[in-house]
């Protein structure tokens, strides 16, 4: 038996870049309201018949931003009770932090998973 795996097919620079813009278009929340949401919607729906690779990465990108999206809210009705202020600072640090990271794995080729998502979009 042959101990080495077969060769993986590299995915193109292309393929590469836009996945990883799926994830980066989320920073697009800091331009305008929504951007977050509407960023990674609008390049998924673009780019998503290219390759199957940017059709995953961009339904993982665009689910992480709903659910963010839905976690301010609950973080706004929260602010009422002050926590919800702490809550919002946790928030953004770990979407900067997991968009970032999504980013550079999907630059690499690699899919990423992010954590705590509610996959809505299938």
């Amino acid at each position: 038996m042959n101990d080495r795996q077969s060769p993986v097919p590299t995915l193109s620079y292309e393929v590469r870049q836009a996945a990883m813009l799926c994830h980066f278009a989320a920073f697009l929340g800091f331009v305008f309201p929504f951007g977050s949401v509407v960023g990674p919607l609008i390049l998924w729906q673009v780019k998503r018949e290219k390759d199957g690779f940017i059709d995953d990465q961009g339904k993982e990108a665009l689910n992480f931003q709903i659910t963010v999206a839905i976690a301010w809210l609950v973080c706004m009705v929260l602010a009422f009770a002050v926590i919800g202020f702490f809550l919002m600072i946790a928030l953004a640090i770990a979407t900067v932090v997991l968009t970032t990271i999504g980013g550079i794995k999907a630059n690499k080729g690699i899919a990423y998973r992010y954590p705590f998502t509610w996959r809505l979009v299938k």
